[in-house]
Formats: C-alpha cells, structure tokens, sequence
C-alpha cells in the first residue's frame, strides 16, 4: 500500500520540479539576433545602420560602403573608400592590404570588463600574440573596454566592447600598411556616433 502512495507522489514532484525547470529556463534563456536586425538607412543626415532589436545606431562614415554580415546572430561591415579586399572560402583575410574596415556585431549574453577581457586574451593567444594593452573608455555614456592589440594572424586593430544589459556591443578595426593613424582617427569619428539605447 504504502508503495503505491510513494510512486504517485514521486511522479507529481518530479513533474513540478521538471515545470518549474522548464519555466526558469523559458525566462533565462538567451535571445539570439538575425542578420534581418541590422537595417541600412539613407537620411539627410547620412547612411545609418539600425538594429531596432538590440537598441543600436551607427552612423556610416561619408563615402565608406556598408554591408551586413550573414553570420547566425548579424554583424555589419564597415569599408573605407581605398579598401582592398583579399577572400578565402568568402571571408575577408586579415591583415588588409590596404583600407580601413570596421566591424560590428553584439552577443547576447551578459558578461563584465574581466570576463571579455579574459576571453580577449585567449583569442590574441590563439592569434599569435605579439602585443595587447586594456583601457577602460565610455562610449555614448556607457563604459566600454577598449584593446588595442597585434598578433601574427591577423596583424594590428583595435576593439571596443561595450556590455549593456545582458548584451554585449563589439566595435573592432583593422587596417593596412601605413594607415594605422588615419583609420584610428576614423575610429575614433565613427564611435562617436554610436547610439545605445
């Protein structure tokens, strides 16, 4: 007798706890991004890129191309006018040959300064590491971790990650010979122009 009680109540708390499981990973789950978030815009004040679902602007330099990028989550390229570009198997090689790109993207998922610093790290490592310096920054009121690095793979650049609300917007550059200083000073423009909401 006691048996027969025992399995029909082990069934019911499995059942709730499995429920309420469900439920709290329903809630927690992580919101994925589309290529479709990122929108080009032509305005009177310029070309802009909008990701309503993210809550990002970014305006275009003048006279540089945009185009999105069609990766699981989106991201969006920005080229100089003078970039040349070098392919394999459709993704851009690094370093350029010349030109300026920026590259924009967000992950969905919350992380602090030491947690994207640490995973930073680990790429230049996987890059070949020659160099890597960390400073804190604000961008558009929101405190970012900029990285200014330089590895074997993929030469020079420089990123800016922003976390904000269970988010994380990511901002790198990358140049050719000899351009490091105007492409930094384009930059430097562009995030500027950055709007978080």
């Amino acid at each position: 007798m006691k048996k027969k009680i025992l399995i029909p109540i082990f069934v019911v708390l499995f059942l709730a706890v499995a429920t309420a499981g469900f439920f709290w990973w329903w809630q927690g789950r992580e919101i994925k991004g589309s290529p479709e978030d990122y929108v080009i815009k032509e305005t009177e004040e310029g070309k802009f890129v909008e990701n309503k679902k993210a809550g990002l602007t970014v305006k275009v330099p003048e006279g540089w191309e945009v185009k999105k990028v069609e990766i699981e989550e989106g991201a969006a390229d920005f080229y100089s006018p003078n970039i040349e570009l070098e392919f394999r198997e459709g993704k851009i090689l690094l370093p350029l040959k010349k030109g300026c790109i920026i590259h924009v993207s967000l992950a969905y998922k919350k992380m602090d300064f030491s947690q994207i610093e640490f995973e930073t790290r680990y790429t230049h490592s996987l890059l070949g590491k020659k160099s890597e310096a960390f400073e804190e920054i604000i961008i558009n009121n929101h405190p970012a971790l900029k990285n200014t690095f330089d590895t074997q793979k993929i030469g020079e650049g420089i990123g800016v990650n922003i976390p904000y609300r269970h988010k994380v917007y990511a901002f790198y550059l990358y140049w050719g010979p000899e351009e490091k200083e105007n492409c930094a000073q384009e930059f430097d423009e562009f995030l500027e122009t950055v709007s978080i909401k």
